[in-house]
């Protein structure tokens, strides 16, 4: 059991980071659907400067910046030109994908043996980390495991004990009635999408920094795609979507430990599982689920209607 939880806890910061940024631009409006590709491209931008760095941190940061850029992009097209969310998500996803490969191929180039970078340190905590079956996982860790447990703590606090909180929330519940209070509704939108975008970035960078030390196309596998679902799965709540992130990983590890353990079973069976588990909970998580009213819903202020 503690070597399966061993497993999960990298896997639920990925699913943690990349979700909860997905809810911080989706409680204003703003319907996120680059996950694959920003990851990809935090994966990509992370790797390379930490190469050329020896900083992870750096990484860290620049795959934050990378993810940004396009949150950035996403927010203007959508709250100044107003354009179709998913269709400009769809269209940004593309191309960070692209441009994920494309960096690595100008800057590494085409290798027979791929380079590598030094693994995410782990740090520690005395006393905590020898508790039979948790401590390990829970206590024995690198520090973006415990930024993803504060992320989500104060996303918390933030969203649902702070009038500032109630405000933002309001933006994609009603948009028309939060502007007419004083919040600024176009701003709200932007800044969180960015943000957002720069957590699910560093999600990405969080593959090659912590799992493998090397760069791959490809390495998301899927995952972003899946981060859509935890966040729907989550109630759009930062405190569900860490229980949420918790069952992802699981199932993720699940996959990860049947293939080691050769049942004979096709491998790519086995790499269906976490998405077969996830359409089985939506079906029955969209019964109570609840998303924000106007989530992918562009917002004018000389409309008459809200969104």
């Amino acid at each position: 059991m503690s070597d399966f939880l061993v497993l999960v806890a990298p896997m639920w910061v990925v699913f943690t980071l990349a979700a909860q940024g997905t809810v911080l631009s989706g409680r204003t409006g703003v319907f996120n659907v680059t996950q694959e590709g920003v990851m990809a491209l935090g994966a990509s931008v992370g790797f390379i400067t930490a190469y050329k760095t020896g900083s992870n941190m750096t990484g860290l940061l620049m795959a934050f910046l990378a993810g940004a850029v396009i949150g950035l992009v996403l927010a203007y097209m959508t709250t100044q030109l107003r354009l179709d969310q998913f269709v400009v998500g769809l269209a940004l996803f593309f191309a960070a994908t692209g441009a994920a490969g494309l960096f690595y191929r100008e800057v590494i180039g085409v290798t027979m043996t791929p380079p590598k970078v030094e693994t995410l340190t782990k740090f520690e905590i005395p006393v905590l980390s020898d508790i039979p079956v948790i401590g390990e996982a829970l206590f024995r860790q690198d520090y973006l495991f415990y930024f993803a447990v504060v992320l989500s703590i104060v996303l918390y606090w933030f969203m649902q004990r702070t009038s500032a909180g109630l405000n933002f929330r309001s933006v994609g519940e009603n948009p028309k009635a939060a502007d007419s209070l004083g919040v600024n509704v176009t701003l709200a939108r932007t800044w969180s999408t960015v943000v957002g975008s720069g957590l699910i970035g560093i999600a990405g960078a969080y593959f090659p920094l912590h799992f493998t030390g090397i760069y791959t196309d490809g390495m998301i596998a899927g995952r972003g795609w899946l981060v859509i679902a935890l966040a729907f799965l989550g109630g759009w709540r930062p405190a569900y979507v860490v229980a949420g992130a918790a069952f992802f990983a699981a199932m993720d590890a699940l996959g990860q430990k049947a293939q080691v353990m050769g049942l004979g079973i096709p491998h790519q069976f086995i790499e269906m599982l976490p998405f077969v588990a996830t359409l089985l909970v939506m079906v029955f998580a969209f019964r109570w689920a609840r998303q924000p009213a106007h989530l992918g819903l562009n917002y004018d202020r000389e409309s008459r209607l809200a969104g």
